[in-house]
Protein backbone atom coordinates (compact mmCIF):
# COMPACT_ATOMS: atom_id res chain seq x y z
CA UNK A 1 0.00 0.00 0.00
CA UNK A 2 1.42 3.36 -0.94
CA UNK A 3 2.58 5.71 1.54
CA UNK A 4 0.86 8.95 2.02
CA UNK A 5 2.45 12.07 1.12
CA UNK A 6 2.75 14.88 3.69
CA UNK A 7 1.60 18.38 2.63
CA UNK A 8 4.07 20.57 3.22
CA UNK A 9 2.89 21.90 6.63
CA UNK A 10 2.93 18.46 7.60
CA UNK A 11 6.24 18.39 6.45
CA UNK A 12 7.61 21.41 8.17
CA UNK A 13 5.69 20.50 11.63
CA UNK A 14 7.31 16.84 11.65
CA UNK A 15 10.90 17.84 11.02
CA UNK A 16 10.75 21.11 13.74
CA UNK A 17 8.47 18.75 16.54
CA UNK A 18 10.11 15.98 18.53
CA UNK A 19 8.65 13.30 19.39
CA UNK A 20 7.67 12.96 23.41
CA UNK A 21 5.68 14.51 25.94
CA UNK A 22 5.10 18.76 25.20
CA UNK A 23 4.99 20.69 28.03
CA UNK A 24 2.87 23.93 28.11
CA UNK A 25 4.92 27.10 30.63
CA UNK A 26 3.01 30.06 31.77
CA UNK A 27 3.66 32.96 34.56
CA UNK A 28 1.43 34.67 36.92
CA UNK A 29 1.95 38.08 38.92
CA UNK A 30 4.48 40.09 36.59
CA UNK A 31 2.80 43.64 37.30
CA UNK A 32 2.07 43.36 40.74
CA UNK A 33 3.54 45.50 43.39
CA UNK A 34 3.89 42.82 45.94
CA UNK A 35 4.58 38.81 46.03
CA UNK A 36 6.40 36.89 44.49
CA UNK A 37 6.16 35.88 40.45
CA UNK A 38 4.69 32.46 39.71
CA UNK A 39 5.59 30.00 36.74
CA UNK A 40 4.13 26.48 36.17
CA UNK A 41 4.79 23.65 33.91
CA UNK A 42 1.78 21.77 32.74
CA UNK A 43 1.93 17.67 30.39
CA UNK A 44 -1.24 17.26 29.74
CA UNK A 45 -2.84 13.32 29.38
CA UNK A 46 -4.16 13.09 25.88
CA UNK A 47 -6.87 10.12 26.92
CA UNK A 48 -8.19 12.94 29.85
CA UNK A 49 -9.91 15.96 28.51
CA UNK A 50 -10.70 18.69 30.10
CA UNK A 51 -13.13 21.16 29.17
CA UNK A 52 -12.65 24.86 29.52
CA UNK A 53 -9.30 25.40 29.82
CA UNK A 54 -8.33 28.97 28.33
CA UNK A 55 -6.19 31.59 29.44
CA UNK A 56 -6.45 32.55 33.11
CA UNK A 57 -7.83 36.02 32.79
CA UNK A 58 -10.59 35.04 30.49
CA UNK A 59 -11.97 32.83 33.63
CA UNK A 60 -13.75 33.71 36.48
CA UNK A 61 -12.37 32.42 40.13
CA UNK A 62 -14.80 30.05 40.37
CA UNK A 63 -13.79 28.46 37.03
CA UNK A 64 -10.46 28.72 37.69
CA UNK A 65 -10.55 27.00 41.03
CA UNK A 66 -12.67 24.17 39.30
CA UNK A 67 -10.21 23.73 36.82
CA UNK A 68 -7.10 23.56 38.93
CA UNK A 69 -8.34 21.02 40.62
CA UNK A 70 -8.79 19.14 37.32
CA UNK A 71 -5.99 19.98 35.74
CA UNK A 72 -3.64 18.80 39.09
CA UNK A 73 -5.98 15.63 39.30
CA UNK A 74 -5.71 14.76 35.04
CA UNK A 75 -2.53 15.99 33.95
CA UNK A 76 0.54 13.55 33.27
CA UNK A 77 2.61 15.96 35.51
CA UNK A 78 2.43 19.29 36.91
CA UNK A 79 5.12 21.88 38.33
CA UNK A 80 4.83 25.48 40.17
CA UNK A 81 7.70 27.04 41.22
CA UNK A 82 8.40 31.05 42.39
CA UNK A 83 10.99 33.86 41.87
CA UNK A 84 10.82 35.73 45.05
CA UNK A 85 10.35 39.49 46.35
CA UNK A 86 14.13 39.39 47.21
CA UNK A 87 15.15 38.07 43.47
CA UNK A 88 12.45 40.13 41.83
CA UNK A 89 14.28 43.09 43.24
CA UNK A 90 17.72 41.79 42.52
CA UNK A 91 17.22 40.53 39.50
CA UNK A 92 14.75 42.74 37.97
CA UNK A 93 11.17 41.54 37.03
CA UNK A 94 11.92 39.94 33.70
CA UNK A 95 15.00 37.64 34.97
CA UNK A 96 13.08 36.63 37.61
CA UNK A 97 9.94 35.54 35.70
CA UNK A 98 12.63 33.16 33.99
CA UNK A 99 14.21 31.95 36.78
CA UNK A 100 10.76 30.83 37.50
CA UNK A 101 9.87 29.53 34.14
CA UNK A 102 13.24 27.55 34.59
CA UNK A 103 12.47 26.02 37.98
CA UNK A 104 8.82 25.03 37.07
CA UNK A 105 10.40 23.01 34.13
CA UNK A 106 13.13 21.21 36.02
CA UNK A 107 10.62 20.67 38.82
CA UNK A 108 8.46 18.25 36.14
CA UNK A 109 8.28 14.80 37.08
CA UNK A 110 8.84 13.51 33.48
CA UNK A 111 11.07 15.41 31.18
CA UNK A 112 9.55 16.90 27.95
CA UNK A 113 10.71 16.89 24.74
CA UNK A 114 10.08 20.23 24.02
CA UNK A 115 8.10 23.26 26.06
CA UNK A 116 5.91 25.70 24.83
CA UNK A 117 6.09 29.07 26.45
CA UNK A 118 3.76 31.67 26.47
CA UNK A 119 5.38 35.36 25.37
CA UNK A 120 8.12 35.84 22.77
CA UNK A 121 11.00 35.28 25.41
CA UNK A 122 12.21 31.81 26.57
CA UNK A 123 14.13 30.68 30.08
CA UNK A 124 17.49 28.96 29.79
CA UNK A 125 16.23 25.38 29.89
CA UNK A 126 18.27 22.29 28.42
CA UNK A 127 15.14 21.35 26.56
CA UNK A 128 13.74 22.19 23.03
CA UNK A 129 11.58 24.96 23.75
CA UNK A 130 9.21 27.68 21.55
CA UNK A 131 8.13 31.16 22.23
CA UNK A 132 4.34 31.11 21.39
CA UNK A 133 2.56 35.14 21.96
CA UNK A 134 -0.90 34.33 22.92
CA UNK A 135 -0.07 31.22 23.59
CA UNK A 136 -2.22 30.76 26.79
CA UNK A 137 -5.33 31.25 24.59
CA UNK A 138 -3.85 28.97 21.88
CA UNK A 139 -2.49 26.10 23.34
CA UNK A 140 -4.07 23.75 25.82
CA UNK A 141 -1.34 22.65 27.90
CA UNK A 142 -0.20 26.59 28.35
CA UNK A 143 -3.77 28.22 29.28
CA UNK A 144 -3.32 24.88 32.29
CA UNK A 145 -0.33 26.42 33.27
CA UNK A 146 -1.71 29.96 33.58
CA UNK A 147 -4.20 28.77 35.48
CA UNK A 148 -2.00 26.84 37.84
CA UNK A 149 0.00 29.23 38.14
CA UNK A 150 -2.82 32.28 38.50
CA UNK A 151 -4.38 30.26 41.15
CA UNK A 152 -1.18 29.38 43.04
CA UNK A 153 -0.45 32.83 43.11
CA UNK A 154 -3.85 34.33 44.39
CA UNK A 155 -4.00 31.58 47.15
CA UNK A 156 -0.40 33.00 48.21
CA UNK A 157 -1.54 36.35 48.63
CA UNK A 158 -5.01 35.76 50.87
CA UNK A 159 -1.99 34.02 53.20
CA UNK A 160 -0.31 37.31 52.80
CA UNK A 161 -3.83 39.22 53.70
CA UNK A 162 -3.92 37.26 56.65
CA UNK A 163 -0.50 38.12 58.10
CA UNK A 164 -0.99 42.28 56.66
CA UNK A 165 -4.60 42.64 56.16
CA UNK A 166 -4.03 46.42 56.36
CA UNK A 167 -3.08 46.34 52.69
CA UNK A 168 -6.02 44.42 51.26
CA UNK A 169 -4.20 41.63 49.61
CA UNK A 170 -6.89 38.77 49.28
CA UNK A 171 -8.70 41.66 47.44
CA UNK A 172 -6.39 43.50 45.15
CA UNK A 173 -3.78 40.27 44.83
CA UNK A 174 -1.01 42.98 45.07
CA UNK A 175 -1.70 44.46 41.68
CA UNK A 176 -1.53 48.81 42.15
CA UNK A 177 -5.37 49.36 42.95
CA UNK A 178 -6.06 52.66 44.25
CA UNK A 179 -7.05 51.32 47.36
CA UNK A 180 -3.47 49.44 47.68
CA UNK A 181 -1.68 52.61 46.73
CA UNK A 182 -3.23 54.52 49.77
CA UNK A 183 -2.48 51.51 51.98
CA UNK A 184 1.34 52.14 50.70
CA UNK A 185 0.76 55.76 51.89
CA UNK A 186 0.03 55.01 55.20
CA UNK A 187 1.70 51.93 56.26
CA UNK A 188 4.75 52.12 54.43
CA UNK A 189 5.94 48.96 52.33
CA UNK A 190 5.98 45.77 54.13
CA UNK A 191 8.78 42.97 53.51
CA UNK A 192 6.71 41.36 50.48
CA UNK A 193 6.58 44.42 48.79
CA UNK A 194 8.72 44.85 45.39
CA UNK A 195 10.48 47.57 46.64
CA UNK A 196 12.02 48.45 42.88
CA UNK A 197 8.92 48.93 41.74
CA UNK A 198 7.84 52.83 41.06
CA UNK A 199 4.98 52.63 43.22
CA UNK A 200 6.59 51.40 45.79
CA UNK A 201 9.89 53.12 45.80
CA UNK A 202 7.47 56.48 45.76
CA UNK A 203 6.21 55.62 49.17
CA UNK A 204 9.52 54.89 50.66
CA UNK A 205 10.63 58.04 49.48
CA UNK A 206 8.01 59.75 51.39
CA UNK A 207 8.26 57.84 54.63
CA UNK A 208 9.25 60.03 57.99
CA UNK A 209 12.66 61.01 58.01
CA UNK A 210 13.46 60.24 53.91
CA UNK A 211 14.29 56.48 55.60
CA UNK A 212 12.49 53.74 53.96
CA UNK A 213 9.66 52.55 55.64
CA UNK A 214 8.70 48.51 55.94
CA UNK A 215 6.14 47.19 58.12
CA UNK A 216 8.23 44.71 61.39
CA UNK A 217 8.61 41.13 61.11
Amino acid sequence: MPSKKLSKGEQARLSWDPLGLMAGVDEAGRGPLAGPVVAAAVILDDTKRIRGLNDSKQLTPLQRERLYDQIMDKALCCSVAEATVDEIDTLNIYHATMLAMKRAVEGLRLKPAKVLVDGNALPRIEVLAEAIVGGDAKVKSISAASILAKVHRDRLLTQLHDEFPQYGFAAHKGYSTPEHLQALRTHGACRHHRRFFAPVAATMTLAPGGGVTVTPL
